[in-house]
């Protein structure tokens, strides 16, 4: 089967072609062409009527959407997130847990599991686990009741039963250090979250395996002139990756423009950080069991009033960067796609290339999703 997209404005990392067209041959790019290209004939067409085409967005930190949350414990809710998300232009997803019991984590795994052997929308090659080994003082919409000191066993009994891609764990807690490097043996990637955690205690961590920051700037250490902390060292260091929610609630347009600014854009990673009320500009709805109230599009605890995750469309968070920063699409394409897929090894995904394959996401000139393409089919 082949098809062939033409009319498109492709945007691939360090790519830019207008009015080009790409080759889909059994789900895979075999040709991206110019546009003054002879063109063959396929079985089918698809005209992208000059809309930007982006490798298919990689969002491996999102807990819901649309009133649906993975702590649900639901495989119909991982299924209606997972097809949600096609409509954001993201093609891959990894569902993204909160501080719950061990019991109900493993339940939860199996529910995903579930999915993972069907994978009908979104591609989700694996979970993020999001706690439940962080600082209490830090938790903020992370239950408190359930934190507990870093386990491996317990990561690898989630592991077990759904790969783990990613776990997020306070790397000032006990034994932080021995469970991010016996993670790393078994390919699970660490990354720093709410924590007190000094910049020795990141930088020991990043010896040991850690690779992230998750969510950055928000339940960490800030920078100060005496301390660094978790922030400081984020932007010291050229290696650690920096997961940005870039909807200017949790970060703001001038640390937005700052971070993007300063650090190598190879290091930076857009996600979501969604809950169960994107998709929903008000109401109410639950984050891991905690009760939630959403205003305007901001997600706050009911009790407390904490951030409580976002409610932020990966689309949006793309059109706010190119807003914000100027740079030019080819290169804040590699924070939407390609370095989540070179951090985790995500094979054949990122890129608009031969050889990749055809996860393409097709977004008019306000950032707005037209169509999805997930291994050259057509999901919306």
């Amino acid at each position: 089967m082949t098809t062939l997209i033409t009319n498109a404005h492709i945007v691939s990392p360090d790519l830019e072609i207008e009015n080009g067209s790409i080759l889909i041959t059994n789900g895979k790019i075999t040709e991206v062409y110019p546009s003054d290209a002879e063109l063959p004939v396929t079985n089918s067409s698809y005209d992208a009527a000059g809309n930007y085409v982006f490798p298919g967005f990689v969002d491996i930190h999102a807990h819901g959407a649309d009133n649906k949350d993975v702590c649900d414990n639901d495989v119909e809710s991982i299924r209606h997130i997972a097809q949600k998300k096609l409509q954001e232009g993201v093609t891959t997803w990894l569902p993204t847990t909160l501080t719950q019991p061990q019991a109900k984590l493993l339940e939860i795994a199996g529910k995903c599991a579930e999915y993972m052997s069907n994978q009908e929308f979104c591609k989700t090659p694996g979970l993020h686990v999001e706690g439940p080994f962080i600082n209490v003082s830090k938790a903020g919409a992370q239950n408190p009741e359930f934190v507990r000191e870093p386990n491996f066993a317990e990561l690898k009994e989630l592991h077990d039963i759904a790969p783990a891609t990613v776990f997020s764990l306070a790397p000032c807690q006990p034994n932080a250090c021995e469970v991010i490097a016996a993670a790393k043996a078994i390919g699970i990637s660490s990354s720093a979250a709410h924590s007190e955690a000094t910049a020795a205690q990141i930088f020991a961590a990043k010896d040991a395996g850690l690779t992230h920051l998750t969510h950055y700037g928000n339940a960490m250490t800030p920078l100060h002139h005496r301390e660094i902390g978790m922030v400081g060292s984020g932007l010291l260091d050229d290696d650690i990756k920096l997961e940005l929610i870039c909807d200017e609630i949790h970060l703001a347009p001038d640390f937005l423009k700052l971070i993007f600014k300063i650090k190598p854009i190879e290091q930076l990673i857009m996600i979501t950080d969604s809950m169960a009320g994107s998709w929903i500009n008000n109401g109410e709805c639950q984050l891991g069991g905690l009760d939630v109230v959403v205003e305007d599009k901001v997600a706050r605890l009911k009790n407390g009033g904490a951030l409580a995750g976002s409610t932020l469309i990966f689309n949006e968070g793309v059109a706010n960067v190119y807003k914000l920063t100027g740079l030019p699409l080819w290169q804040i394409v590699k924070a939407t796609s390609w370095n989540q897929a070179e951090s985790l090894g995500l094979e054949n995904i990122g890129r608009i290339e031969e050889g990749f394959c055809a996860d393409l996401a097709v977004l008019d000139k306000d950032f707005q999703v037209v169509q999805t393409f997930v291994d050259g089919v057509a999901k919306l």
